[in-house]
């Protein structure tokens, strides 16, 4: 039992401090996600919605400090309980979102590692029978050192996760792994190779053969049944490949204007997902820098999930000199998490990225 608990304690410890650590170099994206359970279509709790971005970070931190205080064995009740607790109510909810099939993805290692709701609940389920052992093992969990020094451990720990949260929520996160990351090119991003896999799906035929309804499955062909056609219902079996990037649009009266826009040599992007939630202050500097990048010759739109009400309003107090596009919310969340933000491109490729506390650090 001794030897069980060692293993699941280093197993359990290590597993949360890098999925926390993950999610903390990211609080935006995860507060995404949180937004999405706490919806009106999941767990039903809108009034946690504006709080979302608070509660992931708390929720971030205390995973990481559990896994610390778990390897070096500070508090092991008190750890262990918690840990407990943690694991029974997201087992839970990876439970409620694979079963009810209500959120594709849990966002348990952010954008680092994408699992379904099925592979979340697995996951789960085999993290709450390590902790289980640890649960029963508690007497074997013994401090690595004395009480004084396993506590400065946990407390440079807290100090450590408190300044990282700081540093990524006023510029961006460290690591960027998504599509839109810096070198990325979001034309190719949105290409599908050829020969890629292209979905399969079953289709079931019912017909009405000498008066007994009769099912036929094929993929695609029309049965040749001696009966009269009633319906069809489609299954898909197997995905077909998806590109990384496939909601991307920029779009004007209707048209989308990605695809010519993406040629640009020269193109700045002033990203703002939500207007109504933009950092006003910022547009004065984003002012001063697009009229410098429209100096040299760049192309500068803007971006918004807004109604052109809204942006109309924006560009007429700031005197911005250029006009807003449409694009949808969470495509934009994904470009960038800041809002808003300032993106430098070259033919679709991502040169530049910038929070709006550092667009004086775009270079033209």
């Amino acid at each position: 039992m001794k030897f069980l608990v060692g293993v699941s304690r280093v197993f359990v410890g290590i597993l949360f401090i890098i999925s926390g650590l993950i999610k903390l170099n990211d609080p935006v994206g995860f507060s995404f996600k949180l937004e999405e359970y706490f919806s009106v279509g999941v767990l039903n709790m809108p009034f946690f919605e504006p709080h979302a971005l608070s509660i992931s970070i708390v929720v971030v931190i205390v995973e990481i400090l559990l896994g610390i205080m778990l390897l070096v064995g500070y508090r092991p009740k008190l750890t262990v309980y918690s840990l407990l607790g943690m694991i029974i109510f997201f087992t839970f909810l990876t439970f409620y979102s694979f079963y009810f099939n209500k959120v594709t993805d849990c966002g348990c290692f952010g954008d680092a590692i994408k699992l379904t709701p099925f592979q979340s609940f697995i996951k789960d389920v085999i993290l709450l029978f390590y902790i289980l052992l640890l649960f029963f093992g508690l007497k074997h969990i013994k401090p690595l050192f004395n009480f004084n020094v396993t506590r400065g451990v946990v407390l440079l720990g807290l100090l450590a996760c408190v300044l990282f949260a700081n540093h990524v929520l006023n510029h961006l996160p460290v690591k960027d792994f998504r599509p839109y990351k810096i070198g990325a090119n979001i034309t190719e991003g949105m290409s599908v190779p050829e020969g890629a896999p292209e979905p399969i799906f079953d289709y079931e035929w019912k017909f009405n053969v000498n008066g007994e309804e009769k099912i036929y499955v094929t993929q695609g062909d029309y049965p040749s049944v001696d009966g009269e056609y009633v319906s069809v219902e489609t299954t898909e079996v197997q995905k077909g490949y998806e590109p990384p990037i496939h909601d991307f649009t920029i779009e004007k009266d209707g048209e989308d204007f990605a695809s010519s826009l993406l040629q640009e040599d020269k193109l700045v992007m002033v990203i703002a997902y939500d207007m109504a939630k933009s950092n006003y202050d910022a547009f004065t500097a984003i002012k001063t820098v697009t009229d410098k990048a429209i100096a040299k010759g760049y192309k500068v739109i803007g971006m918004s999930a807004s109604n052109g009400d809204f942006t109309s309003q924006i560009v007429k107090k700031y005197n911005l000199d250029f006009s807003f596009y449409f694009t949808d919310e969470t495509a934009l969340k994904t470009v960038v998490r800041s809002n808003p933000a300032v993106l430098v491109l070259e033919k679709g490729t991502i040169k530049q990225k910038v929070h709006y506390n550092d667009v004086d650090d775009l270079k033209f």
